[in-house]
């Protein structure tokens, strides 16, 4: 039984008393969360595929062409490719896959990417849903405490994701050979990884921490005609950061499926020349 002296419902978010009264969670009458959902689905796929080929351990080398979930290759227990990224950095000790040692540079670049925590924040923790949508979450306390003050260490990752592409790179020019090592052939692998090394590139320079690198904290672009230069470019990329980090995931997955196929026997490489 009510007696008027409860205390009044502590509101907050876009629900504060400060607010418009609104009674209604958002006036939206699209299909607002296709988005999100879409979003949260392609990731998981994603988080599912990769993360069975990363434990799996086999199947990533099909001379000429390696796994990029597994270069370089810094463990004893990898498998022996002849002139390929095998770096015996860790010692016989480490039994789990070798691809546990690399991703994690790869990943958290990905991870702290401003665009993927958009996409994850809102496909996976609806933080907003989407524009003009509610969050139902009761507080917001942003990057400021655990575990997510670690997004601010997006620019250190991006300083290890340049030297994985550069060696992702390296693995492409390998591609350039024929199962028996032999130089000037092409196969179909051949321009999967091409254009899988275009789409990491262009991603990673779009990257908003390389923007900042190349034409921050200068007061006169008049005076750094290079960096000004560079800084266009790398800002022509940023606008198109969204759809290169989904084709650049896309690209990634699919060059390590085709080598899964091609380890597996399923079928040989077609020969281009």
């Amino acid at each position: 039984m009510a007696t008027g002296t409860e205390p009044p419902q502590q509101l907050t978010g876009v629900h504060d008393a400060s607010r418009a009264a609104i009674p209604a969670r958002h006036l939206r009458t699209d299909r607002w969360w296709l988005a999100p959902a879409a979003t949260a689905a392609g990731l998981l796929a994603f988080i599912v595929y990769s993360t069975w080929r990363a434990f799996a351990n086999a199947d990533y080398y099909a001379a000429p062409y390696v796994s990029p979930f597994y270069s370089p290759c810094l463990a004893e227990n990898c498998v022996p490719m002849k002139d390929g990224p095998n770096w015996e950095i860790v010692g016989s000790w480490w039994g789990l896959s070798p691809a546990l040692l690399i991703l994690i540079f790869p990943l958290g670049f990905r991870l702290t990417c401003y665009y993927y925590r958009k996409a994850y924040y809102r496909g996976f923790w609806a933080s907003p849903p989407a524009c003009a949508v509610a969050e139902p979450h009761a507080k917001y306390t942003g990057e400021t405490r655990f575990p997510l003050i670690f997004q601010n260490m997006h620019r250190y990752f991006f300083y290890a994701a340049v030297p994985v592409a550069a060696i992702l790179t390296y693995d492409t020019v390998l591609t350039f050979r024929d199962a028996s090592y032999e130089w000037g052939h092409m196969g179909l692998g051949t321009l999967i990884f091409l254009v899988n090394i275009v789409l990491i590139w262009a991603y990673t320079a779009s990257c908003h921490s390389c923007r900042h690198i190349i034409g921050g904290r200068l007061r006169h672009f008049s005076k750094h005609p290079v960096r000004y230069r560079l800084w266009g470019w790398v800002g022509k990329l940023n606008a198109r950061h969204m759809q290169l980090a989904w084709a650049s995931l896309i690209s990634v997955a699919l060059c390590d499926f085709y080598v899964y196929l091609l380890a597996t026997g399923a079928f040989t490489d077609p020969r281009i020349f």
